[in-house]
């Protein structure tokens, strides 16, 4: 019986502490799975609170797991996937509105927008902290425009070039530093 008040004890002072968001000079790392259309990989994402509802941070994606594309390119020759189509890096600006609409101290929800070495977008994101440093977080990404490059012919064309430059999902870990 000692042994369940105790835990009830530690899991209520771990709960109290716990803040998705504390404003200006807020530091959060975020590491976890993105998920796309012929790809999944690693993101993480390090936001600084410029105030108390703005962070300004980065974002950098790497896509470990890429299904092999049968299309051909013009020259007739099958291509693959290369490190600058697996890989973006991405500046993003976030308007927290965890404590705008009052919900429990824990979460946050995060609109914000991304500009990235492939595309101007945005973003929403969720996050639920269970402790004073670790919680869980997700992001939905979705592309306004896209840029391209001197290789492309246009975007759709080539299935390599949508890798990072459509609607993903994101999931991990979220820490305090």
């Amino acid at each position: 019986m000692k042994a369940i008040y105790t835990f009830l004890l530690l899991l209520s002072f771990s709960t109290v502490f716990g803040q998705a968001y504390n404003g200006a000079n807020d530091l959060k790392f975020q590491v976890g799975a993105n998920l796309q259309d012929n790809g999944t990989g690693v993101v993480s994402t390090l936001d600084y609170g410029i105030g108390e509802n703005i962070s300004l941070g980065v974002k950098g994606i790497y896509l470990l797991g890429v299904e092999e594309f049968s299309s051909i390119t013009p020259e007739g020759a099958f291509e693959d996937a290369e490190f600058g189509d697996r890989f973006d890096l991405r500046v993003r600006f976030n308007a927290h509105l965890g404590n705008v609409i009052n919900v429990d101290s824990r979460f946050d929800i995060y609109p914000g927008l991304d500009l990235g070495l492939k595309n101007f977008g945005g973003h929403l994101g969720a996050r639920f902290f269970f402790t004073e440093g670790f919680g869980l977080f997700t992001e939905l990404n979705v592309p306004f425009a896209k840029f391209t490059q001197d290789d492309d012919f246009t975007v759709s064309e080539r299935p390599r070039k949508q890798l990072n430059n459509q609607f993903n999902v994101s999931i991990g870990a979220s820490f305090n530093l």
